[in-house]
């Protein structure tokens, strides 16, 4: 029996300040299975490394970022036989929590690169950029990977293997912890305002940003932000408090 290939697949997410919405970064691989299908990126675990060096290394690959161990996490390990069409494959997915938006170069095995707005729908989330467009599944485990992996659907609404999995299991986990650790704010950088931190909150929570009151959003955090300074003023009015995450090092804030 062969043994099953064991890959890291990492959830890069970034949170775009003009547009003011969360990204996720997607390849299209120029390669089979799923050629011309969007991807979340992918690598071999190699022999000599571990796990979360592997994610950290494929951040460096694929963005140029050499990033510590604070803006990655572990987030599961999918190991369905359905998962991937031919050999089996096993994935280790992480996150990890860009504290900037690079611009994006496709590397080996990648025709393009691109950043895909995140955003909630009533039911699940979506992926977006231009005329692609992907939708979580709504299902539970057994019932997705019931259906085949090889894909009939076009590659604008499918993402390859279970990409789309990982990605309703990740949301579910980011929010899950956002009362208590929410790491995915580390998209913001070092410091951010109450306003980017309710919309961040807003995407996930799949609820209006007004519906998060922000004097009720701050006393409700008040255990997780600590505020730093000002705002730069750009404009009349009173500069917004700049906060940080409390949980974390000063010397990575």
């Amino acid at each position: 029996m062969t043994a099953p290939t064991i890959t890291i697949t990492n959830l890069i997410w970034s949170f775009d300040r003009t547009t003011q919405h969360v990204n996720l970064l997607l390849l299209k691989r120029d390669q089979a299975p799923f050629k011309a299908y969007w991807a979340l990126p992918t690598t071999t675990m190699r022999d000599d490394e571990s796990a979360d060096a592997a994610a950290l290394r494929l951040v460096r690959e694929k963005i140029g970022l050499a990033l510590d161990r604070l803006h990655t996490e572990q987030l599961a390990t999918f190991t369905q036989p359905q998962r991937t069409p031919g050999p089996r494959g096993v994935a280790l997915a992480y996150m990890t929590f860009l504290p900037e938006m690079p611009p994006l170069t496709p590397g080996y095995g990648a025709s393009a690169a691109k950043w895909f707005q995140f955003a909630d729908t009533p039911t699940a989330y979506q992926l977006q950029n231009g005329t692609a467009a992907f939708i979580t599944p709504t299902s539970d485990q057994a019932t997705y990977y019931a259906t085949p992996a090889a894909r009939t659907t076009t590659p604008l609404t499918q993402l390859a293997f279970d990409h789309d999995w990982m990605i309703a299991v990740a949301s579910q986990r980011i929010r899950n912890k956002l009362d208590y650790q929410p790491n995915i704010l580390l998209t913001l950088g070092p410091t951010f305002t109450l306003r980017e931190a309710r919309t961040v909150f807003a995407t996930f929570l799949r609820c209006p940003l007004n519906a998060l009151d922000n004097s009720n959003f701050k006393k409700n955090h008040r255990q997780l932000f600590t505020a730093v300074g000002t705002t730069t003023a750009k404009r009349a009015g009173r500069p917004a408090t700049l906060y940080r995450l409390n949980y974390l090092p000063l010397t990575n804030a």
